[in-house]
């Protein structure tokens, strides 16, 4: 087959450096998939992108025809059948919130443009870089000519926390536990929700919230490790989250590759335009969706008690919020 172009940014990182190998050997886009992989960093890092090039080789991958490594957005970008952002300006210490969305604004505003300008029309665009629901609506704003639908950012490592912990409360596997949602941004203010989740329990598929008989953890506790996970591990690592996140965007991009599995559905950032559970139009929110045929729906028509409808409106508050710091940013600048 034709090799698919894939370009990740951010490649001299930690999480590409764990990102990388798994595309290249087929984790993602299937076994028997070529490709060329297109590494973008910033030109400090360029020799040790030269370095990640020589162990990709010395990998020997079947799979992977070429490997670009550069500085340049119109290399980067040019012709991309999928374009995995994570390079962003990380919170340094002392930064406020609003420096970091001011500082990630001008780079998706960027990319953004780059896309449009050099990426094929039918690119798929996954945000991973944070704030990154903030940073994919900014990024989709600046390439107009690409469908927004082919925007999505990351929330599938939080999606996978939950699933994590309910199956570690239970004592079963991750894979007995399904459609577990998180709704909103990807910071603490999202909402991982699993009253509609289900979990497979000596072969007997039950709710979440009727195998674990105790509402106030999955109220308080559950909710809160979910939402403070990445600090946890930045705490006892020194770092933040790599392996998982990774392991998260190989999830997230397969699902749009290959489509969900029948009856599960799973959590990503996408645009809220016409979703049916009155988030305001126009934010990039984390929603549960179906794939199919490289296309995402909402799944529709779950209903929404008044303790998730509370969490998820003050998620939207947030991301409203960003987004007018963002706009602002940009419009002066």
């Amino acid at each position: 087959g034709e090799p698919i172009r894939v370009l990740v940014t951010g490649a001299a990182g930690q999480i590409a450096y764990s990102l990388l190998y798994s595309i290249a050997k087929g984790d993602v886009f299937g076994k028997d998939q070529p490709l060329v992989l297109v590494l973008l960093d910033i030109t400090p890092v360029m020799t040790v992108l030269e370095g990640i090039v020589m162990e990709l080789q010395d990998c020997a991958l079947p799979l992977l025809r070429e490997v670009i490594p550069t500085d340049k957005e119109e290399v980067a970008f040019k012709d991309l059948d999928i374009a995995i952002l994570v390079g962003s300006m990380p919170r340094k210490e002392g930064m406020e919130r609003k420096d970091l969305l001011q500082a990630n604004a001008k780079i998706f505003k960027s990319q953004g443009a780059a896309l449009d300008k050099y990426a094929k029309k039918t690119v798929k665009v996954v945000v991973v870089g944070n704030p990154a629901n903030t940073n994919c609506l900014i990024a989709s704003k600046s390439a107009p000519s690409i469908p927004k639908e082919n925007f999505s950012c990351l929330t599938r490592l939080d999606h996978n926390r939950a699933k994590s912990q309910i199956a570690l409360k239970l004592g079963v596997t991750a894979n007995d536990v399904k459609n577990v949602i998180i709704w909103g941004n990807h910071s603490s203010t999202q909402y991982p929700d699993v009253t509609h989740a289900k979990v497979n329990v000596k072969g007997k598929e039950v709710g979440v919230y009727e195998a674990i008989k105790d509402d106030s953890w999955l109220k308080g506790d559950f909710i809160l490790t979910v939402q403070q996970r990445g600090a946890a591990v930045i705490k006892a690592r020194k770092l933040s989250s790599a392996m998982s996140a990774a392991k998260a965007i190989c999830d997230h991009v397969r699902d749009i590759w290959f489509g969900t599995p029948a009856g599960e559905f799973v959590s990503m950032g996408v645009i809220s335009d016409g979703n049916s559970y009155g988030v305001p139009e126009d934010l990039l929110y984390s929603f549960p969706v179906v794939i199919k045929d490289k296309t995402w729906k909402f799944v529709e028509g779950l209903p929404i008690n008044d303790f998730s409808r509370e969490k998820m409106s003050l998620t939207a508050k947030e991301l409203i919020e960003e987004k007018e710091t963002a706009v602002q940013f940009l419009s002066s600048a």
